[in-house]
């Protein structure tokens, strides 16, 4: 029940205005990112979200953006701290059923129970706990493409089948995994309500 109306109230109050992204100035954020690492338009989505909805974020210090058109070898998951514009990198993990022919480049997406395909779109993070994965994170997807996040049970976990080694990564059942010597770092700093976008070209 706790996390069923989690979810019902981080929906409520942090997607309902924002089907037309709202034109806002940010400028602010000039210090984000200071090598360009991150996609343009995917890094515009998740600020001028953070911006617009800052009051109601409960972790303002993390923004999150994983970029699904690059291969699964690449460090595509973007972790921004707020604070310092700083970026740190991390492999990520996409559904097998977004790659069925697992070429480590995601083509499809979807938000149904059984795809076992990741989901696009604006999340923000739930509370951590300990799972058959050990410390894991739950989402909350806010968008049509990615509001049953909860039902489906994607989180964001460690996992051995990514690691460096593989090329392309292994892959999940949707959830977006990380290497296992990172999932503490990425736990700890994301848990409890920050920005978390799932970006695969969408504008």
């Amino acid at each position: 029940m706790t996390l069923r109306i989690l979810s019902l109230l981080c929906f409520f109050f942090l997607s309902s205005a924002f089907a037309q992204t709202p034109e806002v100035d940010l400028s602010k954020y000039d210090y984000v990112d200071p090598k360009k690492e991150v996609p343009t338009v995917a890094l515009t989505k998740a600020l001028t979200y953070y911006d617009v909805y800052y009051n109601k974020i409960a972790n303002k210090n993390y923004v999150t953006v994983i970029d699904f058109t690059q291969a699964s070898h690449q460090k595509r998951m973007y972790l921004i701290d707020m604070k310092t514009g700083l970026v740190t990198r991390y492999l990520v993990s996409h559904g097998r059923g977004s790659d069925p022919s697992h070429t480590g480049m995601a083509k499809k997406f979807s938000n149904i129970e059984g795809s076992k395909m990741s989901s696009i779109g604006m999340y923000v993070t739930g509370a951590e706990y300990s799972g058959k994965h050990g410390r894991s994170m739950r989402l909350v997807g806010l968008e049509k493409t990615n509001d049953q996040a909860m039902s489906r049970a994607i989180v964001v976990h460690g996992a051995w089948y990514v690691d460096p080694q593989y090329k392309p990564l292994g892959r999940s059942e949707g959830c977006p995994a990380v290497e296992q010597k990172y999932i503490n770092t990425v736990v700890s700093q994301l848990k409890g309500g920050s920005v978390y976008y799932i970006w695969a070209g969408q504008p």
